[in-house]
């Protein structure tokens, strides 16, 4: 591995795991506002629809960014890579825009249609994440023949795949425990005594089960991707990390608050700390899959592109970044701060 790849692609991973965290606030708000519709009284469904409203407009900067860094470092692995996804990429990409029209329509609608949009962004916020990560264990080898030169994924191998459905069940979990996290801090800062309580009962049902699922991987990988189950156990310091990150954001969630000492859990703290586990996670897991893109077919340096180019597209994306970035922060901040945004009691 050449240290221009290795840059490029921790570029890219780096966007993926923005987005992941980011996609997690969108998706999982979606799906919680849907399945409190009908319980006002809780108000879970409409502090939802106010962490949903600007989550989704910025989330899709950052898919656009993976695709873009793919297509620019590595074109020659990105067509393969492409050709091998066309089926699950095509159905993400048509989801997400059924549900981004469905969500810019209820925002300027203001029709009777409000729990039919509510229900496709629900729906469709489980759906996409379980669809998502089935890209992983397809880069782990065994879904893909080359037929007649080209690269073919086998969506019956797929799909009869328990480390396959692992992933998606991780997906899932993982969505709505960080989203429910997400939604409990929220709560806290909107003073919504009720909706913090619903999302931090939520918290503590769902996460243990994203726990369970993320054992369930490395079970499943140890029979079907032995290789970077066996990576992985190099990175076993990072792993019981992760683990020990999420002991402290479950037990956050039971500490008096600093503002009211008979209210339990501190909502900030875990979901700090529920971020850096799947840090933790995601730095083994991406260390232990290089240097394979594909495996084991495509490395990181086949298909990398001209070093010049890297170098330009890299500065590129580094002014991008620092141009961005205070952009974004600016932007939370007021999202978390602004006392007539948290106010609203109407969705």
């Amino acid at each position: 591995m050449t240290t221009d790849a290795l840059l490029a692609i921790t570029v890219v991973w780096g966007f993926v795991f923005i987005y992941a965290v980011m996609a997690t606030m969108d998706f999982g708000a979606g799906f919680w506002s849907m399945v409190y519709i009908n319980k006002e009284r809780t108000n879970a469904t409409n502090i939802a629809n106010r962490y949903l409203s600007p989550t989704w407009e910025v989330t899709n900067v950052f898919i656009v960014a993976i695709v873009v860094a793919l297509f620019s470092f590595f074109p020659g692995a990105t067509f393969i890579l492409g050709t091998v996804l066309l089926i699950p990429g095509s159905i993400i990409l048509l989801l997400l825009a059924i549900r981004s029209g469905f969500l810019v329509f209820s925002h300027y609608s203001k029709s009777g249609y409000g729990k039919l949009l509510t229900y496709v962004s629900g729906i469709s916020g489980f759906i996409i994440p379980a669809i998502l990560l089935l890209v992983l264990p397809i880069t782990h080898g065994g879904f893909i023949e080359v037929i007649d030169g080209a690269h073919q994924l086998q969506l019956d191998k797929l799909f009869t795949s328990p480390n396959a459905y692992a992933f998606s069940g991780f997906a899932v979990t993982s969505t709505l425990f960080l989203s429910s996290l997400l939604l409990s801090d929220y709560s806290n800062v909107a003073n919504e005594p009720e909706a913090y309580k619903v999302y931090r009962r939520d918290a503590l049902i769902v996460g243990p089960l994203s726990l369970v699922m993320g054992f369930l991987i490395m079970l499943t990988l140890r029979n079907e991707a032995n290789w970077i189950y066996t990576n992985m156990m190099e990175y076993l310091p990072f792993l019981i990390g992760s683990v020990a990150m999420f002991l402290i954001a479950g037990g956050a969630l039971f500490l008096p608050s600093q503002k009211d000492k008979r209210k339990l859990g501190r909502p900030r703290l875990a979901v700090v700390a529920v971020v850096a586990q799947y840090l933790l996670a995601s730095y083994a897991y991406g260390r232990a899959h290089l240097p394979y893109m594909l495996y084991p077919d495509v490395t990181i340096q086949d298909g990398f592109t001209h070093p010049n180019t890297f170098h330009a597209v890299f500065i590129t994306y580094i002014v991008g970044f620092l141009i961005l970035f205070p952009g974004f922060f600016y932007f939370w901040r007021l999202f978390m701060k602004d006392k007539r945004y948290l106010d609203q009691k109407e969705s």
